[in-house]
């Protein structure tokens, strides 16, 4: 039988390969709106309709569409009119990294009145990582939120993101949405075991695969140590990784690289390699971990590496104390001490790892298009480990789907550009969603005790904490999360006795990394929960005791280590957001069903809005020839929402429309340098060096068109296409040309280094329903007041908080990987890893404080990571208000909850 299928009314003809999927077989199409999430059937990201039905064509046999009419994303619109879905979801604005876009489109227009009606069952194939499906919905009800742009009115209005018209026409590129002719494969062969020696390794039968160009092993690798995590000073992480190992410590670590023509003939070369392993002793839990005899993961030189004490598999540690808790202790009424756990958690972004490198035709370069947060630090870490001049690495980021810290890792690039290197040949690397959970990094699991001591009047007189956090087989993140989640989750409160013990410990198990909150929600979580404890044992209200014992406005922040340098209460907006959480208790209550226990509970949080030590950021702002602006600026998007905000700031220094402004972003030859897109600097940091260039810029236009015009400085001003001289206006495109006759350059440099750091604030509030016998936890109503300063896009903002809500729901109900006493993960894929669905996440109601920063740019402050932080710990003390019982330790699964009502019932 001859194959033919219609593709968006394209005919095509070519048989499918034995086993291909319809997802693979358009892509290769050049259909790139058609998503790769998970291979399995569990994301809907790869949704087509066939024949008008939708599917997930991850699943679906390309030889069964033969004969059959497939639409994708690309096809929806008809006769240069967008279909109605596309033209509701760019006016909700219904996405952030816009990976799940095109799939979520797919379904919708499909829906009927019944389907329509009951959104929970028709999304249930269907996940966003970043939305909290409030946006999707609102773009489902045809809820309308960008509104039109006017001149030099940008900030504080709820205008669109730039890439809207092509994330929803599925035209937006992202990593691998590229046609690289030439372009290998390479797939990776893993360790089986949690901790060996590789004593050989025979690579011969998988080079007879026909197809496979090269085998990558030890022997080819780079013998120098790195660390996979990005920052922008790098002896902030300790050097404990190898390209490739002879020694693996994790199940899933990297063990030999096969680079061949097709996928399948790089998977089979994997299978056919041999290696001989001597399994060594490994350790699993970290308190074992650090005692003696413990087996040890990095027998390292300490002095080189930046191991604290190798020998006892700790990676980093902190001891600091201001006064005397001790003393704190005894003069407390009520003392109270409890030990609090948390999970290893999937950052789950939809677009998985993965980069292609080329050399440019004719040159000596190499392109590396990587899902990085941080092309910058990258490229300088790609020129370390294999001796190259910067010159000679280009690194750029296309969209990116989704990271939440994730991708503040160079996890693909570096064998990806040793085997370019070595084959100069294009070459790709696209991790499987099975990859993401054993092969990456995961939030790190801690072990968290906290003591406090309070007054009969709720003053705190003690607070000590002891950490232990599992960084896994390898260090990368592991001193810095360690180091901020003592930072500010004690610093928030005023106490004159504190005191912080903490370990970053090496396991055998896969290692942990940055993730959103960057440690802060863990420990957050244990000291919000004793505090409510202690509120109780006082018989307290616990929001009275924390407004007894916040930071206030002009304090100085207070650790265990003493007052931190560079970090200002630049605006204060804590005690707002506690007046918030007031007025939602005041509420009347919502009805809950019968026999189920009910309760509320409350908890706050702080949080730098920069990293230490400095984040670099540099911008230009150009003026082009036609009257419009560039803007060059090096951090990465991802659904942070950068590029809007950078436009709208450089909008509204301008006197124009955002729409006039085009961003040029994440490519190491746009600007000089840029730290990256992490630690919520997106907004604080390169946007104040937006701000900068701009404003230079709008001042040397406006010097240039008085002297050119006649006219005095103080005549003249920017409007949107248009110099305006004293009633008489020149249009910037004939401003431009007489420039350019004059011999000078309208453009301007813009730079921003980080510090000194402001805080941003946040508090979260919950009223729960309890099923006394089952354990299952309804949400009858969320609150979350944010202290975000001038908020530069309030749509976009808010579409932060609620995604930030949904990950922190998901971390605190139900999503855990787990590793079993092998060092082996069980949970590698969705199905068995529960991502938060539309039916599980509640609506928020997110209120923002009326601050302004005198810091952040226009008076903004961050809040891509902030919102995530109150929200296990406010939603653990109204179950306790709910049931009596404190919960300890995450997620808060029904089971777990049934179990532990069980108990109590039997004692």
């Amino acid at each position: 039988m001859t194959f033919e299928i219609h593709v968006n009314e394209q005919r095509f003809d070519t048989d499918p390969r034995p086993g291909q999927c319809l997802r693979t077989y358009l892509r290769e199409r050049g259909w790139f709106g058609v998503k790769k999430g998970c291979d399995a059937g569990d994301c809907g990201a790869c949704t087509v309709h066939v024949d008008g039905e939708p599917v997930h064509s991850c699943l679906y046999p390309a030889h069964r569409a033969t004969g059959r009419s497939v639409t994708t994303v690309e096809g929806l619109a008809s006769g240069g009119e967008l279909h109605p879905v596309q033209q509701r979801f760019l006016d909700a604005q219904g996405f952030q990294c816009g990976f799940c876009t095109a799939g979520f489109l797919m379904t919708t227009a499909t829906l009927d009145a019944g389907a329509l009606a009951d959104l929970p069952r028709a999304f249930k194939g269907n996940l966003c990582r970043c939305t909290g499906y409030r946006a999707i919905e609102d773009a489902v009800r045809g809820v309308r939120h960008v509104e039109e742009p006017s001149a030099g009115e940008a900030v504080g209005r709820n205008l669109p993101a730039p890439a809207g018209p092509e994330v929803v026409t599925g035209t937006a590129r992202y990593t691998f949405d590229i046609d690289v002719p030439g372009l290998l494969h390479l797939k990776l062969l893993r360790s089986p075991h949690a901790h060996a020696r590789i004593v050989s390794i025979d690579t011969s039968d998988a080079l007879s695969v026909p197809g496979v160009r090269l085998v990558l092993t030890h022997h080819d690798a780079p013998d120098r140590l790195y660390s996979s995590a990005q920052h922008e000073h790098v002896e902030d992480d300790p050097a404990d990784t190898r390209v490739l190992d002879d020694v693996v410590r994790h199940v899933g670590q990297r063990v030999a690289a096969v680079v061949a023509d097709t996928e399948a003939a790089a998977e089979e070369g994997c299978r056919r390699i041999t290696v001989t392993y001597e399994v060594l002793p490994s350790v699993t839990d970290p308190e074992e971990a650090m005692r003696p005899g413990a087996p040890v993961v990095h027998a390292k030189n300490p002095a080189t590496t930046r191991i604290a004490r190798p020998r006892d598999n700790v990676v980093a540690e902190l001891h600091g104390e201001v006064g005397d808790v001790e003393v704190g202790f005894a003069d407390a009424d009520v003392v109270y001490e409890n030990t609090f756990r948390t999970q290893r958690v999937q950052h789950a972004s939809l677009e998985t790892h993965g980069a292609v490198a080329w050399f440019e035709e004719d040159t000596d370069r190499l392109t590396v298009r990587s899902s990085t947060q941080t092309p910058f630090l990258t490229r300088r870490s790609l020129c370390a480990l294999f001796d190259l001049p910067e010159d000679r690495i280009r690194v750029v980021a296309g969209r990116v789907g989704g990271g939440f810290g994730g991708k503040q890792e160079m996890l693909v690039e570096d064998i990806v550009v040793l085997a370019a290197l070595r084959l100069r040949r294009p070459v790709k690397l696209e991790f499987t969603r099975a990859e993401q959970f054993y092969g990456a990094t995961t939030r790190h699991p801690f072990t968290v005790t906290v003591k406090a001591g309070a007054r009969s009047d709720g003053t705190l007189t003690a607070l000590r904490l002891h950490v232990v956090a599992n960084t896994g087989a390898y260090g990368n993140h592991g001193p810095g999360v360690l180091f901020h989640a003592c930072g500010e989750s004690l610093a928030v409160y005023r106490c004159a006795n504190k005191k912080a013990d903490g370990f970053s410990v090496y396991t055998n198990t896969v290692p942990s990394g940055a993730f959103r909150g960057y440690g802060l929600g863990q420990v957050i979580f244990a000291i919000e929960s004793v505090l409510d404890e202690l509120a109780h044992r006082l018989g307290l209200d616990p929001l009275i005791l924390r407004e007894r014992n916040i930071i206030r406005a002009g304090e100085p922040m207070i650790t265990a280590d003493g007052e931190e340098d560079d970090l200002r209460i630049a605006s204060y907006g804590l005690d707002q957001c506690l007046g918030i959480i007031r007025a939602a208790q005041a509420a009347p209550a919502e009805p809950a069903p019968p026999g189920w226990l009910v309760g509320e509970g409350s908890a706050l949080a702080m949080i730098a809005t920069a990293p230490p030590r400095g984040h670099f950021a540099d911008a230009k702002v150009s003026l082009l020839s036609d009257g419009t602006f560039d803007v060059a600026v090096g951090t990465a998007e991802f659904g942070n929402g950068t590029t809007t905000v950078h436009r709208q700031i450089a909008a509204g220094e301008l006197g124009t429309t955002a729409a006039r402004i085009t961003i040029r972003q994440s490519d190491t030859d746009l600007v000089r340098h840029d730290t990256g897109a992490f630690g919520s600097t997106g907004t604080v940091v390169a946007g104040k060096a937006v701000l900068r260039a701009a404003k230079t810029l709008a001042g040397r236009i406006v010097d240039f068109a008085s002297v050119h015009m006649g006219v005095p400085k103080a005549d003249c001003a920017l409007v949107e296409e248009a110099v305006d001289c004293a009633g008489r206006r020149i249009l910037l495109k004939e401003l431009y040309q007489a420039a350019v006759a004059a011999g000078q350059e309208l453009l301007a440099d813009g730079h921003f280094d980080g510090t000194p750091r402001s805080v941003a604030f946040n508090a979260h509030w919950f009223r729960v329903a309890v099923n006394p016998g089952t354990g299952e936890l309804k949400i009858l109503r969320s609150v979350h007041a944010a202290d975000a300063g001038q908020v530069m896009n309030p749509m976009q903002c808010r579409g932060q908080v609620e995604g930030g809500i949904a990950q922190a729901l998901g971390a605190t109900l139900f999503e855990h990987v787990r590793v079993d006493g092998d060092g082996q993960v069980t949970t590698a894929a969705f199905r068995q890893y529960r991502l938060p669905a539309f039916a599980d996440v509640p609506r928020t109601e997110v209120h923002f404080m009326p601050t302004r920063d005198s810091i952040g740019p226009l008076g903004a402050k961050s809040m891509s990571e902030s919102p995530f932080n109150p929200v296990a710990p406010a939603l653990t003390n109204a179950l306790r208000d709910a049931t009596g019982i404190r919960f300890t330790e995450l997620p808060l699964t029904s089971d777990r909850i049934w179990l532990a009502l069980e108990q109590r019932r039997s004692s």
